[in-house]
């Protein structure tokens, strides 16, 4: 097996591997999407919820209902909070996913550039030799030629 084909096998297994990479760099961004996506309907409820409270107060309310709205809003917030940390984790995820991509990306275009230069050497090789083939029968045909007309 030529050094090129034995290259481009790596290539290969490399191309692979970068192609699982960054398919699991894209189901961590599909998480972070959605993380992003149920902190802002947190938020958004949050606020409602607190429009909500702010009315209530205003209008007048047993305390009950207040401390109630109160402790839920607490709720809402402990769980904004628990949301972010969340979404802070899976940005890390993303950025390790992302590096490991890169990573693999940089080797694979790294062992194709090898796998070309093997190529183009093996190309030059087998041009020469075929050209030294070609000046050996030109010379035996050159001195055949001679030897007959010597006759």
């Amino acid at each position: 097996m030529k050094k090129s084909q034995r290259i481009k096998t790596l290539v290969d297994i490399n191309a692979a591997q970068e192609k699982n990479a960054l398919e699991a760099m894209g189901e961590v961004q599909k998480k972070l999407l959605a993380s992003q996506a149920q902190l802002e309907h947190l938020r958004n409820y949050r606020r409602e919820y607190q429009d909500k409270f702010d009315r209530l107060g205003s209008e007048g309310v047993n305390i009950a209902q207040l401390l109630e709205f109160r402790s839920f809003i607490d709720k809402l917030d402990k769980a904004i909070l628990g949301q972010e940390q969340s979404l802070r984790g899976i940005e890390n995820e993303l950025n390790d996913k992302k590096k490991a991509w890169e990573g693999l990306h940089h080797r694979t275009n790294s062992l194709q550039k090898v796998c070309d230069a093997a190529r183009l050497a093996e190309l030059k090789q087998q041009d020469k030799l075929e050209q030294s083939a070609q000046d050996e029968r030109a010379a035996r045909s050159g001195r055949s030629g001679r030897n007959g007309l010597m006759e």
